[in-house]
């Protein structure tokens, strides 16, 4: 329920970013009319049509986001043609013949009468496949979630929520606006006008939508507006929704392990590396250790180096570490790319592929990494999320496998001395957070005119404030990445931490990409990263997180830049240590 209202919340917060803009034309065109016949109708289709297009978007791949681009053109079309039919309905009659009849109800219900339901309800459709929100915190959450957990009603309802609740601030909005006509009309017999200049609005909107300025130079211009009180109500969630700390010591530990559920079944995997399919039957008797993680994800690898060593430490004493590898990246549900992740990782321990997140929704997990730990007797007693708290964890392998009859050689705890991007992070200076470059879920994008979706464009990178970020060069941005069209783009990030990693990979022909790397303008020296050299060159060879950075001094705020040799490259995100 909270995240229901979490949702909500976000989606009432929209009315105060400029992303809302493009559609207003379309709503206070309905601003004279009665609300429930004509205003509530529109805001419903916008809405409900909103939720279905970003579901399917979300779960469904490319086809849906290529079938969404023909829709929107026939729903320009529509609006174009409104547009028109308020400003000049007998010419609107005249020029489209095989749409007379549309048109002059179009007008008819916008210039008099009591306004049809009907014809509400099909703009409200049309403005739904048009909107594009500004992806703040909140719904980017959503649509990550509703992408990991799949087709469902529950995500459905999310982006229904959030929909709602752009909806409902649009509704005041338009009884304000409906009275303020009304009061217009009866004081100065401006009717004519006022429907005329709605159209002009409307066909202004429909010109900035079809160039992109609704998800390109407006998204830039939202980002400082409501991404602040939307992150501090999703701190607010994520503190009320934290598991609860656990002490340390053996027997406050036996106190603070609780029955959290049984170990579910483990037939969703599409492969099993490193072992043949493992069942849940099959591991009572044993203690397990479930670790959900993706190879690309760098607080996955930071806790990688830990569970490894569990692994070999606790191998002959019945502890049993299954890797649930979820990917949140399309490539890597490549079972080749994962292969050969789990080679170079030196990950020797059962890794079940759940490329349709079936083990990750029975576990009803939400996190990577994510650690849960059972028991002899098959039950679910402990769960850790994130990195840290290795000792604690490793604790409670140990109690665990005292109360299975286990007798330890050893009491003591693992030294690990992890090294690349594996090296715990230096967290207290860092200042700059994980930083997508899909349009779904990017942020501070500070290229002038913002994000062209799916289109190729030129650009130039503007960028000065810290965790500011932009493309130079040409590139075509999708929803889950950037790709590079021609030799000589880069991309320049403003960043303040020791560590920055960025996920790479070729293009489709799998050609090796060369880059460079620069700092504040110069080499990176001594500061260059596992995968570059000195002079701040390295290649692309696979699809994977790149370690560009590691810097050996003090931490400021830095200007990074990397410079492709060679065209095709995907960047996907950066994250920091």
């Amino acid at each position: 329920m909270t995240l229901f209202l979490l949702a909500y919340l976000g989606g009432v917060l929209t009315i105060l970013s400029p992303c809302i803009l493009p559609v207003l034309p379309f709503v206070f065109a309905r601003a004279d009319r009665p609300f429930l016949r004509a205003g509530l109708p529109l805001l419903a289709g916008m809405a409900l049509t909103f939720a279905l297009v970003a579901t399917l978007a979300a779960v469904a791949g490319g086809w849906a986001v290529a079938a969404n681009q023909y829709a929107r053109a026939v729903a320009l079309a529509l609006l174009a043609l409104f547009g028109v039919a308020l400003l000049f309905p007998q010419l609107a009659e005249r020029l489209t013949a095989p749409l007379v009849r549309l048109g002059a109800r179009l007008s008819d219900s916008a210039a008099g009468g009591d306004g049809s339901v009907v014809s509400s309800l099909l703009l409200g459709v049309a403005t739904g496949l048009l909107w594009a929100p500004c992806a703040g915190p909140i719904l980017g959450l959503i649509l990550t979630g509703a992408a990991l957990q799949g087709a469902s009603v529950a995500t459905s309802l999310l982006l229904a929520a959030y929909a709602a609740g752009a909806a409902t601030s649009l509704a005041l909005a338009l009884l304000v606006g409906g009275q303020l006509f009304a009061a217009m009309k009866r004081s100065l017999g401006v009717s004519e006008w006022l429907r005329r200049g709605l159209g002009a609005l409307v066909l202004l909107a429909v010109g900035a939508i079809a160039l992109g300025l609704d998800t390109g130079l407006l998204t830039q211009v939202s980002l400082a507006g409501t991404n602040r009180i939307e992150q501090g109500l999703l701190d607010r969630f994520r503190v009320a929704s934290a598991p609860p700390a656990t002490a340390t010591s053996s027997d406050a530990l036996t106190d603070m392990l609780p029955v959290e559920g049984q170990l579910p079944a483990l037939d969703g995997a599409t492969a099993w590396l490193n072992s043949p399919p493992l069942a849940a039957e099959q591991l009572k008797g044993k203690v397990v250790l479930v670790d959900f993680w993706t190879y690309s994800c760098i607080n996955c690898l930071r806790a990688l180096p830990y569970v490894r060593a569990w692994a070999d430490k606790y191998k002959d004493q019945g502890l049993v570490v299954i890797g649930v590898h979820a990917p949140e990246f399309a490539f890597e549900k490549n079972l080749a790319n994962v292969k050969k992740a789990v080679a170079d990782l030196k990950v020797d321990y059962p890794v079940a592929i759940d490329n349709d997140y079936k083990i990750w929704r029975a576990f009803n997990n939400q996190y990577w990494p994510a650690h849960y730990f059972i028991d002899a007797e098959g039950r679910i007693r402990h769960h850790h999320f994130g990195e840290g708290d290795y000792d604690e964890s490793e604790r409670i392998i140990q109690l665990l496998l005292s109360q299975a009859g286990r007798k330890l050689t050893t009491a003591d705890l693992v030294n690990v001395d992890a090294a690349g991007a594996e090296a715990a992070p230096d967290m207290a200076r860092v200042k700059s957070p994980e930083t997508y470059l899909g349009y779904a879920r990017a942020e501070n994008f500070a290229s002038p005119g913002g994000a062209a979706r799916n289109t190729r464009r030129t650009y130039q990178a503007d960028v000065t404030a810290l965790n500011n970020w932009g493309l130079t060069g040409d590139w075509t941005v999708t929803s889950e990445r950037a790709a590079l069209d021609a030799p000589g783009g880069g991309i320049v990030y403003r960043f303040h931490a020791r560590d920055l990693h960025l996920v790479l990979g070729p293009g489709d022909d799998g050609k090796p990409v060369r880059f460079r790397v620069t700092i504040d303008g110069r080499a990176p020296g001594d500061d260059h990263g596992i995968d570059t050299d000195a002079d701040g060159h390295g290649t692309v060879t696979g699809e994977r997180l790149y370690q560009l950075v590691r810097q050996k001094g003090d931490i400021t705020d830095r200007t990074f830049t990397i410079e492709f040799l060679d065209p095709g490259v995907r960047a996907y995100a950066f994250t920091f240590g």
